[in-house]
């Protein structure tokens, strides 16, 4: 089952994370229509924590972002960890959820490892029959439709054969899922991959161009850091003017504003 789009057409949000949770409680967050929390943050029934989102779910809407179904893992989505994700939905009901597209978990003999990392995925037919089988179990799981988000990645795969905005085209029609796009991850994998200066800004641009408007549910704004020639997203760093650049295309030829990443109200 899947159930239209999130409860906000057009909204703006900010990434809600533990050092600003009291702040947001008792200030509130002004001009801002809905928070996004982490899914993995809040899964354990019961406690502190799941208790302190339900009040913040009294007074805001929210969206569930995750970083742990790993839905590009060849050995499947890990079954408790989709039960849990879905007795957080029931609970909480938030405007929107949305997962990474990636792989997190490998085979061994025995049992699955987990990685604790979110893996880039190739952008070929194979791998995406994978992923759409795997959004397709989660949508029927949690009767609604998620929001799958590209990652940033410092390497491609010899066993690319779809651009990634014409794979996850093909994904969102396969499966009736949505994309959010991350600005930053566009501008991340440009540097990863040799552009610089203004070539960072045309490759996120291309990507921009490439993707079908009607796919992108959301966007997220966020800054990055780098480190011996290798960019990652930052924790906190300020969005940089290639994003700024990037969202105004967006806004131009997609439409919709974003949701900021790791606000600091």
């Amino acid at each position: 089952m899947r159930s239209g789009a999130p409860l906000w057409p057009v909204a703006v949000g900010i990434a809600w994370r533990q050092p600003h949770y009291q702040e947001v409680m008792v200030r509130g967050a002004p001009g801002i229509d809905f928070l996004e929390v982490l899914t993995e943050d809040f899964l354990s029934p019961g406690g502190a924590a799941r208790q302190l989102l339900l009040d913040a779910a009294r007074r805001f809407p929210v969206s569930l972002h995750g970083a742990g179904l790993g839905l590009g893992s060849a050995v499947g989505i890990d079954g408790g960890h989709l039960r849990q994700v879905r007795e957080l939905v029931d609970a909480v009901r938030p405007g929107a959820v949305s997962e990474y597209a990636c792989f997190n978990r490998v085979h061994r003999p025995g049992a699955p490892i987990h990685l604790h990392a979110r893996l880039p995925i190739p952008f070929s037919e194979r791998s995406l029959s994978l992923l759409a089988d795997h959004v397709d179990t989660a949508q029927e799981a949690l009767g609604r439709q998620i929001l799958i988000e590209p990652i940033a990645a410092c390497l491609a795969w010899d066993e690319d054969t779809l651009s990634e905005p014409a794979f996850f085209n093909a994904l969102a029609r396969r499966t009736g899922c949505g994309v959010l796009v991350n600005l930053d991850s566009l501008v991340v994998t440009a540097i990863n991959r040799g552009h610089r200066d203004e070539a960072i800004v045309r490759a996120g641009i291309a990507w921009v161009d490439e993707i079908d408007p009607a796919v992108v549910g959301q966007y997220h704004l966020a800054g990055h850091a780098q480190a011996q020639g290798v960019a990652f997203g930052g924790q906190g760093d300020p969005v940089g003017e290639d994003v700024w650049s990037l969202y105004r295309h967006a806004l131009g030829r997609i439409g919709g504003p974003p949701d900021r990443d790791r606000p600091r109200p």
